[in-house]
């Protein structure tokens, strides 16, 4: 339990700065709402700024129920289509054991040894190496496979990548990510509709101010030029802050992820070695944006890595290394998508001294035989998740 530990707190950690993320991410529809309005009020009162801006936050007051009653039908139609739409889009079909018996039971040994519920388990049509879970409770989780993950990966590699998907779901980051994703998609709703009405709805300046009454003496005049030209950057702030956030929660959760696969499977080499494999050979060729986000690795890059959905691949293995011991072979020359190495031919228990290109990891011990959800004790002696002389990482005592 003491290496475990230290992972664990740092989880419950980031699943509140998550909550907070999502917070501030709804609380952005609501900027929306009012640059909307400012910019509406831009186009139709000939006033002065101050105006302006007070009458948008009426606009606000009075259309916060119904902004908050959209996102919540959003959010509540993507809660119950969200997988059938991420199906349809990867043409992902669930298989049995009988179809896939090396797959899923390698799954099964996973969420037997932790007590999980075991979720539902799919194969994607494509030559590319990835993977990703989603779902938003318990009857609609699965985990998605592509076909070239399963030609190009051993058993223990495998089981690595199950590992860190499975522990996406147990971390409550799929749920996490695909809530962030739907408020995200509302506010990019926005916006594009807020754009389309400034571009082509045919506004005209002062359209609603030509004869005001004596009463509205107050309201100043030329203001409507600055008023929009706020509202545009409210806009273009508040799609940009709604990315970096999305993104931002999916950057985070891969490094406790892959950690949260070595103390599943106890067995760093393999995480390493499946990462390595994966590099630069994820790309799903169709899938959207939003899929990407919930891969293992996402090849798409970002501009200066502002918008990149995950961490590196070198700065993961590092932190692997660092944290939870293993061997790291280097960038490996694999044959290209769809092809089989013979490396990839061998049988699953055979390996070899790590460094060589296309190889298996050399693994330097065999990991703890599990039993009814708990690891078999350590050695007398030996501080529990760690070898003798273990230093303590984020989550724990790890290996050297």
């Amino acid at each position: 339990m003491a290496a475990a530990f230290g992972l664990y707190t740092h989880i419950q950690s980031n699943k509140r700065r998550s909550i907070a993320l999502l917070i501030g991410l709804f609380f952005l529809v609501y900027v929306m709402v009012y640059a909307g309005a400012l910019l509406a009020d831009g186009l139709t009162y000939d006033a002065g700024l101050p105006w302006l801006l007070r009458k948008a936050f009426q606009d606000l007051i009075w259309a916060a129920p119904w902004a908050t009653l959209g996102a919540a039908l959003w959010i509540v139609i993507a809660y119950f289509f969200n997988q059938s739409m991420i199906d349809a889009v990867t043409g992902a079909s669930e298989v049995t054991r009988k179809e896939q018996p090396r797959l899923y039971n390698l799954l099964e040994n996973l969420c037997i040894s932790r007590g999980i519920t075991m979720p539902k388990l799919k194969v994607m049509d494509d030559s590319a190496l990835n993977a990703f879970a989603s779902g938003l409770n318990e009857k609609q989780y699965s985990i998605t496979v592509t076909q070239g993950l399963l030609n190009n990966l051993n058993d223990q590699e495998l089981e690595a990548v199950l590992g860190h998907e499975l522990t996406h779901i147990r971390n409550g980051d799929v749920r996490m990510l695909v809530i962030a994703v739907i408020i995200a998609g509302v506010i990019g709703f926005f916006a594009e509709l807020l754009f389309r009405m400034f571009f082509q709805g045919g506004w005209r300046w002062g359209g609603g101010s030509s004869s005001r009454s004596s009463s509205d003496g107050d309201r100043g005049k030329g203001g409507g030029g600055a008023a929009i030209l706020i509202a545009i950057a409210l806009v273009v702030a508040a799609w940009l802050l709604s990315t970096v956030i999305r993104f931002a929660l999916s950057r985070r959760r891969e490094y406790l992820a892959d950690a949260g696969a070595v103390e599943l499977t106890k067995n760093p080499d393999a995480m390493i070695m499946a990462l390595r494999k994966i590099e630069s050979r994820g790309e799903l060729e169709g899938a959207t944006s939003a899929v990407m986000e919930m891969c293992v690795d996402n090849p798409r890059e970002g501009f200066a890595d502002l918008f990149a959905t995950h961490p590196s691949i070198d700065s993961r293995i590092k932190a692997l290394i660092e944290f939870a011991g293993g061997h790291d072979p280097g960038p490996l020359d694999l044959p290209p998508p769809g092809e089989t190495s013979e490396q990839d031919q061998q049988p699953a228990d055979e390996t070899t001294e790590p460094g060589a290109p296309g190889q298996k990891p050399f693994l330097p011990s065999e990991p703890p035989v599990v039993l009814g959800g708990r690891p078999a004790p350590e050695p007398a002696g030996q501080t529990p998740g760690a070898l003798p002389g273990g230093l303590p990482g984020p989550w724990g005592p790890h290996r050297n």
